[in-house]
Formats: C-alpha cells, sequence, structure tokens
C-alpha cells in the first residue's frame, strides 16, 4: 500500500525585515522558489521587504 502524499502548498510566515515582529502567513508551493515581498510593516507605518520563514508550531 502507498504512503500518504505530502500537500502541494504549505504554509509560511512572512517576517518583516524592519524586525517589528509584525509577520504575514501565506500559501505557496512546495517545489517553488522562497518567496520575498515588499509589504506594509503597520508598526513603522511604511511598506517593507517581508522574507519568508518556516511556520513554526506554537
Amino acid at each position: 500500500m502507498a504512503g500518504k502524499s505530502k500537500a502541494r502548498t504549505i504554509i509560511v510566515r512572512m517576517i518583516s525585515t524592519a524586525r517589528t515582529g509584525y509577520f504575514y502567513t501565506t500559501q505557496r508551493l512546495r517545489i517553488g522558489p522562497k518567496l520575498a515581498a515588499v509589504k506594509y510593516d503597520p508598526k513603522v507605518r511604511s511598506r517593507v521587504l517581508f522574507v519568508e520563514s518556516k511556520k513554526t508550531a506554537k
């Protein structure tokens, strides 16, 4: 019998490079490249670069 297949997408956490602790969660393809995006960080009230890190359990 075949084992379970892995999900096609994974949940990742996009962390602010402004070191405010603010983050977004999003999905991406498992086989795709790591995400980086310029998004709004309300703690510094400007747009900053957000980079991907794995979503960890609390």
